[in-house]
């Protein structure tokens, strides 16, 4: 554990600086003021559509989540996977990195919980922000009934089924960034396979869940739920959100693998 922690620390000394890490902050911030502004200088024909509660919260919180879902998210979970790695590809420092009297798993391990941690943060911060920014709207037009409905659970639901359905994304481009050191190639085949996952999700193929790039486009579709229950109550774990975890496991295992002979050219 000492080990995991020396590396983690590490990590975030070396990436602090790097628009991956900023990007984590910095897309929330303005993705999520942008919608709310939009809100704002439309307030009076959104008014004119009588939404309810519930409605009205759906229509907010699903233009974040829509722009994130289907383009934003998987192409910043690519940047951000091939700029971990390319510090030390960009610094020739593999063998530095490993020569270190600390433990070879726990070096590789920090890497990957670190990209995971800064999808955690930015994903946190649109939920969070989401909900901060529904309710100043509330605050500077009171014609809204945003404060009728707790979003708590469409918040929570939403973007916990985005950030396991990126794990499989992130553990392939992970792999792919220790393979190459340049750019294009991981950047390319990404951006291949997330128009790919993108076009086969939205024409309700029936094998797109076997295609990581589409998960989180197919992560946030309305599912059934209970009748009689909130329509937007939706649940967390169905097979989308199952097959990324084991692509998860899966890439990041074999990914160990290649470091680890990375390691002692």
């Amino acid at each position: 554990m000492r080990s995991l922690y020396i590396s983690l620390v590490s990590e975030f000394y070396k990436s602090r600086k790097t628009l991956a890490f900023w990007a984590a902050i910095l897309l929330p911030v303005i993705i999520c003021g942008l919608i709310t502004f939009g809100f704002y200088s439309t307030s009076e024909k959104v008014l004119n559509l009588h939404y309810p509660p519930m409605v009205l919260w759906a229509q907010y919180s699903g233009a974040a989540l829509g722009v994130m879902g289907m383009l934003i998210m998987p192409f910043y979970v690519i940047f951000m996977a091939f700029s971990v790695n390319n510090i030390e590809h960009k610094n020739d420092t593999w063998k530095t990195l490993f020569a270190q009297p600390l433990n070879k798993f726990s070096i590789y391990a920090a890497k990957y919980l670190y990209a995971v941690f800064l999808i955690f943060i930015c994903l946190f911060l649109f939920a969070t922000l989401t909900y901060a920014f529904g309710y100043l709207l509330q605050v500077l037009v009171p014609e809204y009934n945003f404060n009728q409905y707790n979003p708590s659970s469409i918040l929570i639901n939403s973007y916990s089924k985005l950030f396991l359905s990126s794990l499989g994304i992130l553990s392939l481009q992970f792999i792919l960034s220790l393979v190459w050191g340049d750019f294009l190639k991981p950047m390319g085949i990404g951006f291949v396979g997330t128009i790919m996952g993108i076009i086969t999700a939205s024409v309700g193929w029936k094998y797109a869940y076997l295609i990581p790039y589409s998960l989180p486009t197919l992560a946030l579709r309305i599912t059934k739920v209970k009748k009689g229950g909130d329509p937007l109550d939706f649940p967390i774990f169905t097979q989308e959100i199952y097959t990324s975890l084991i692509y998860a496991a899966v890439f990041f295992l074999i990914g160990y693998f290649i470091v680890t002979k990375k390691s002692i050219k």
